[in-house]
């Protein structure tokens, strides 16, 4: 990923010498394993674990020869080990070593994700519990619906976000995994309790079965996992930019002192981090289809989804890491107004309130076809001709002459629309959070 969308701390998780960190760590715990199971030299377990070390450039010099990049590896850290070399990568096939590397990169990018997600959930709840009560106009196809409250859209996103939260660490749990099972995962040259020793060595669990490689439907759920996340970000957004309209302007993201939105309109307040986050959101989900057509490799391993994960893991967790924190700080710091939100609300005169009227209608005896075509006939007129919908009801005698006219006001009511906002955040928050 660019480093324009790259925050550093993700950025060296995936970095080439953190992977070879890995690969390192993964041939360590393998020589100190099998050293204890009286396989590998004590003393030669042991100078590889204190000499085992690379020089980055040294690895590319022999890798451009070699084409074969665990073999380039290997070599130039036997450089560093001496004789002892020889131990090194006992027993492995690459991608015991590659695949068995890439989940504990897997798993530190997952922690920093995990903490990011946590950080814009408790960022959601904070501010949907400021809202909680501000009314706001309900949109239904882009169109006024009925009244609810912007805590509300808050506490819908939060809810959405704890549920990711539960998906993801079900996902990096699933990636917690390596394996040590030879060229065909048939524990042909180490047996299963060796490979159970070194991953958990590493903080793994064992792969309970594989061929050459850990099977790619694990890979698949977790990029699948960071698109419905990503996805989650999107719609925020998209929100967001619907609300900082023009013609709506009940919310927009922060404008600091210095910004500019247009090189040619300086009155221009553009949602540009909005529209950054659902762009590239796009880029995650479209990974994930990669990683869907990596599940079917031919027989116990071919080389075609190597490539594709050497761009779709770094580029998903990255980005996934950007646009967290690109979320969180959209709604830490955006900028809402209730006193729009209410004067937008109240535009239509009372329109989106035709709904309870319709029920009282049918509650006093009308049949619904009947109060359905008479509060339609005054809602459309009131639409065209822009006039008071309340009024318009409230002088019409044949609804007065059949519902009493506090009930008829209390249709109207935006205490009524709104009387189980509080019962709602208890279900989402709990009672304690809630009370």
């Amino acid at each position: 990923m660019i480093p324009r969308y790259t925050r550093p701390q993700m950025g060296s998780i995936w970095s080439d010498e953190n992977k070879y960190r890995c690969w390192l760590q993964v041939e360590t715990a393998a020589s100190l394993t099998l050293a204890e199971a009286g396989i590998v030299p004590q003393e030669a377990a042991q100078a590889i674990a204190e000499r085992g070390d690379f020089d980055l450039q040294c690895i590319q010099d022999i890798e451009a020869e070699v084409k074969h990049d665990v073999i380039a590896f290997t070599t130039a850290v036997a450089e560093k080990i001496g004789p002892h070399a020889r131990w090194l990568h006992y027993g492995l096939t690459s991608n015991d070593v590659v695949d068995t590397a890439q989940a504990l990169q897997v798993k530190e990018a997952s922690q920093l994700i995990l903490e990011d997600l946590k950080r814009l959930r408790d960022v959601l709840n904070r501010r949907a519990h400021e809202f909680k009560h501000t009314p706001i106009i309900g949109r239904t196809h882009g169109i006024h619906a009925e009244p609810t409250t912007f805590g509300l859209k808050l506490a819908n996103w939060y809810a959405e976000m704890v549920r990711n939260i539960t998906r993801f660490e079900r996902t990096a749990e699933e990636m917690r995994v390596g394996k040590l099972s030879g060229a065909v995962g048939t524990f042909a040259h180490l047996e299963p309790d060796l490979e159970e020793k070194i991953c958990r060595r590493l903080g793994l669990e064992p792969a309970p079965i594989s061929s050459q490689v850990i099977q790619r439907d694990r890979h698949a759920y977790y990029v699948a996992t960071l698109a419905v996340i990503t996805a989650t970000l999107d719609k925020i957004a998209t929100e967001i930019r619907h609300l900082q309209r023009t013609e709506v302007r009940e919310a927009e993201e922060y404008f600091s002192e210095k910004q500019k939105g247009s090189s040619a309109m300086p009155h221009k307040r553009n949602p540009v981090n909005c529209e950054q986050i659902s762009g590239l959101a796009r880029v995650v989900r479209a990974n994930s289809q990669a990683a869907y057509e990596n599940v079917p490799l031919w027989h116990e391993r071919d080389i075609s989804h190597s490539s594709v994960e050497r761009v779709i893991l770094p580029d998903s967790t990255i980005l996934t890491d950007y646009l967290l924190n690109r979320t969180t700080n959209l709604i830490d710091t955006l900028l809402a107004y209730p006193k729009r939100m209410m004067k937008n609300l109240e535009s239509t005169g009372g329109l989106v309130f035709s709904g309870q009227l319709l029920l009282d209608l049918a509650e006093h005896g009308m049949s619904r076809e009947d109060a359905y075509r008479l509060v339609q006939s005054h809602a459309m007129r009131a639409w065209k001709e822009e006039l008071n919908f309340r009024e318009l009801v409230m002088n019409d005698k044949e609804i007065t002459s059949r519902v009493p006219q506090e009930q008829i006001e209390r249709a109207f009511s935006l205490d009524r629309q709104l009387r189980n906002v509080d019962q709602i955040f208890e279900r989402v928050f709990g009672k304690q959070q809630n009370g």
